[in-house]
């Protein structure tokens, strides 16, 4: 039997029936009420490009009983992964539309998109976007996008009702696919949120890599600062969210200090117990393009609104914190592996 939509029901003296009311989801099927319990499910989430940040998140959703857990990826060998870890993986991209969306999603109640976009868009609203409007049972959209979409302010300050002003293809690209998911708020109510990362960094995609790689370099370039954000936090705020859903707000997901990327690199050799690099003049650095590019903004993300909107606390408020915690996931994974 299909589910054919989803309803809140509370025990707040309306008209549900007293054997049913208590606080829980609830789904109609053939026209009578059930709770998703009963299915051996409660929520299930569907993630449109199943990264780096959608794995931290569906370790915590997994953590939290309840959730069923499912994603895209273009990779077959991911979709491998995928699996072993409890994730109903589905090929995806531009070319690959998902079959019969749905049905294959037809009791998804929250969705997350992290697909990266193209000059068109993103590619899951650009593919699925009108069957998404009639999927029964969604009740939040997550959007990740970038706090590049403000492009460069000399070092100002930025919050959410800044005016956007991309200075890159990448950012320019995130702010045309929030427009598209945005537009489905507005015209089908789809409860569509917006969260704006800093820079993602976690266990194994750290500074602490880069300097144990011997790849890692300190650029100076004065008065500039890179936001950051621990994929953990990302999670805490992803999470937030969900338990209290504002559709068509923007959040800006970023920690309390932005910083010099050679202080961070200065930090991870400290911990390390290795010496730092030498410290090299942003205008005299060989630098790869793209790198360069990366360089070219400067501003101080505001995360004044996931706090008092969401009530998030984070967990790695800078960066010392956060590759204090990176190198302490690591220790507890080693100890982990002698023991198994």
């Amino acid at each position: 039997m299909d589910c054919l939509r989803i309803s809140a029901c509370e025990n707040s003296g309306n008209d549900t029936d007293s054997s049913l009311a208590h606080e829980g989801t609830w789904v109609y099927i053939d026209s009578a009420l059930f709770p998703l319990h009963l299915f051996g499910m409660n929520q299930h989430i569907f993630c449109f490009g199943h990264g780096y940040s959608c794995d931290y998140l569906a370790h915590a959703l997994h953590l939290q009983g309840g959730w069923r857990v499912s994603g895209t990826t273009r990779d077959e060998e991911k979709k491998i992964r995928m699996a072993e870890n409890g994730v109903t993986p589905y090929l995806f991209d531009s070319l690959t539309p998902l079959p019969d969306l749905l049905h294959t999603m037809r009791d998804v109640t929250h969705l997350l998109i992290s697909t990266p976009p193209d000059d068109q868009g993103d590619p899951a609203f650009l593919t699925h976007a009108p069957e998404i409007v009639h999927l029964p049972n969604l009740q939040w959209v997550g959007y990740l996008s970038t706090t590049g979409v403000y492009g460069d302010r000399d070092g100002a300050e930025v919050d959410e009702s800044a005016e956007l002003r991309p200075s890159s293809k990448r950012g320019s690209r995130r702010v045309k696919a929030e427009e598209q998911w945005l537009s489905l708020f507005h015209s089908a109510q789809l409860p569509v949120h917006i969260f704006r990362l800093a820079g993602i960094y976690g266990p194994g995609r750290s500074a602490l890599d880069s300097v144990r790689a011997g790849v890692a370099r300190r650029i100076n370039k004065p008065g500039h600062a890179f936001g950051r954000i621990h994929v953990e936090d990302i999670v805490h705020v992803l999470t937030a969210s969900m338990r209290n859903p504002q559709p068509g707000q923007i959040y800006n997901v970023c920690d309390d200090e932005p910083a010099p990327s050679h202080k961070v690199i200065e930090y991870a050799s400290e911990l390390l117990e290795r010496p730092a690099p030498p410290l090299v003049n942003f205008d005299e650095a060989d630098l790869a393009p793209i790198t360069r590019s990366f360089y070219m903004d400067n501003r101080r993300t505001k995360n004044t609104k996931i706090k008092d909107q969401l009530g998030v606390q984070l967990k790695y408020p800078n960066y010392r914190k956060g590759l204090e915690g990176c190198l302490a996931a690591e220790d507890h994974a080693l100890k982990i592996f002698r023991l198994t």
